[in-house]
């Protein structure tokens, strides 16, 4: 049975659609070892699990479902702890440098997350189960960029350290009665979307749900600078292999249009207190027609939206802020690595997969068709359009364990004007070279 020991729940927290498969393996728990039993017996044990799902998203939904599977096939207790994506975050590598570890956990993906634990040696390397159940053959090459890491954390390279079992990327969620109301069309360019925010403030409407206390304002600034940017800029600013300029074109773009849209109403300048729970319910209440942020919302909104009808579209570029969702990952300190390793495995077959992806996910490893709901199929498009196009240009914050926080703060330093644009660039700008010198240089 599944125990909920604390309920804190979070949201948030690539590759079209595969056909799911299976395969077979050996047998230890020693993840140094190319030993994996794909069939542990679980009677008796117990296998601590945390996510920060919320129980109606898309993800929450598939893994409940997940759950009570696994403990169907292999005897063993789910301890179940909800967490808080936050609470993670900041509290992961001490937590998983203890006795208090988790034998399996959600856990974000990138070079400042999952790649920082790896480094540090705080998760278990997965090629062993990797190769033992095939997870490869279901992950497209873009998906495993973020599951695989080198020895010094950089996401890209080396060996598994985490397993996705869904994508998602960041577009923009719109209100269409409002739209049909003041007569605006679903924007195609920058100028069309920039009238539509032009046209909402006319009519004494904020037109932005935004957050600088978190992550959708910096995922916007980080549009705005993918506006007109290159897949190799967003190598180089990803993975270190170029010089980066936080006072290039693109930068420099995304920092003055912010400021421009504070200035105009567009964007409240109440958005510095405010978190991602805030925007997006500000959006559900009809109060904001537009909010840009991730897939993760998806399935919530087709839940709890019910006065008036909305859908998405991807922001008129050809990058977006996107990758592979979060990450299984297997703490070095589990008890339980086979069981571990089992749950992923059940969390990529064909009936969880399906779930993600007709609540309102994007499953990878997903028989098409299985995937029934219209809302859904919407979604899944257009990340398969994003995606057709080399699209996913993951997150801005990345590139260093540090990033996240100093981005929001800056952008908050922006949004009050206690900074000018080129005074943020240069102060972000120093902070993401510091971050990086310190892993690249040690």
């Amino acid at each position: 049975m599944r125990k909920r020991l604390l309920a804190t729940g979070a949201i948030l927290a690539a590759s079209a659609l595969l056909l799911a498969g299976c395969s077979g393996g050996s047998s230890s728990s020693d993840s140094s070892s190319d030993a994996v039993n794909t069939n542990p017996d679980g009677k008796g044990q117990t296998l601590t699990l945390w996510d920060y799902e919320d129980d109606t998203s898309a993800m929450g939904i598939a893994w409940n479902a997940a759950i009570k599977e696994f403990e169907t096939e292999t005897g063993a207790t789910v301890n179940f702890e909800a967490k808080s994506f936050e609470g993670i975050r900041s509290t992961a590598s001490q937590v998983l440098n203890s006795d208090a570890a988790p034998d399996i956990l959600e856990y974000n993906k990138g070079n400042a997350t999952a790649g920082l634990l790896a480094s540090q040696g705080l998760l278990s390397n997965l090629d062993a189960a990797v190769s033992a159940y095939g997870w490869d053959k279901k992950l497209a090459p873009s998906l495993q960029t973020t599951a695989k890491y080198d020895d010094k954390g950089v996401m890209g390279s080396g060996s598994y350290y985490g397993i996705p079992n869904y994508g998602e990327f960041v577009d923009v969620y719109y209100n269409k009665d409002m739209f049909a109301k003041y007569n605006i069309a679903v924007p195609t360019t920058f100028d069309e979307f920039e009238a539509a925010l032009a046209t909402f403030k006319a009519n004494g409407i904020t037109p932005l749900a935004e957050s600088a206390a978190e992550y959708p304002l910096g995922q916007l600034f980080y549009q705005l600078a993918l506006t007109n940017a290159t897949r190799q800029w967003v190598t180089d600013y990803q993975t270190y292999t170029g010089t980066v300029d936080f006072h290039d074109a693109d930068f420099t773009f995304a920092a003055n249009t912010i400021k421009d849209w504070v200035d105009k109403g567009y964007i409240s300048s109440d958005v510095t207190g405010q978190k991602a729970e805030d925007a997006g319910t500000a959006f559900e209440a009809g109060t904001n027609p537009i909010f840009y942020s991730g897939s993760w919302w998806y399935g919530r909104f087709v839940k709890e939206i019910t006065n008036f009808q909305w859908s998405s579209f991807l922001y008129p570029a050809t990058m977006a802020p996107g990758s592979s969702g979060n990450l299984w990952v297997v703490p070095e300190n589990s008890k339980n690595k086979d069981l571990a390793y089992k749950f992923i495995d059940i969390t990529m077959s064909a009936p969880i997969q399906a779930l993600i992806g007709n609540n309102g996910g994007i499953p990878v490893a997903a028989n098409s068709a299985d995937i029934t709901d219209p809302k859904s199929k919407e979604l899944i498009d257009n990340f398969n359009t994003l995606t057709a196009r080399d699209g996913l240009a993951f997150y801005p914050d990345w590139p260093t364990p540090t990033f996240y926080d100093q981005l929001n703060a800056g952008l908050q330093e922006l949004v009050n004007g206690s900074k000018s644009p080129d005074d943020f660039l240069t102060e972000i700008g120093g902070e993401y070279q510091d971050g990086v010198d310190t892993i690249t240089k040690g």
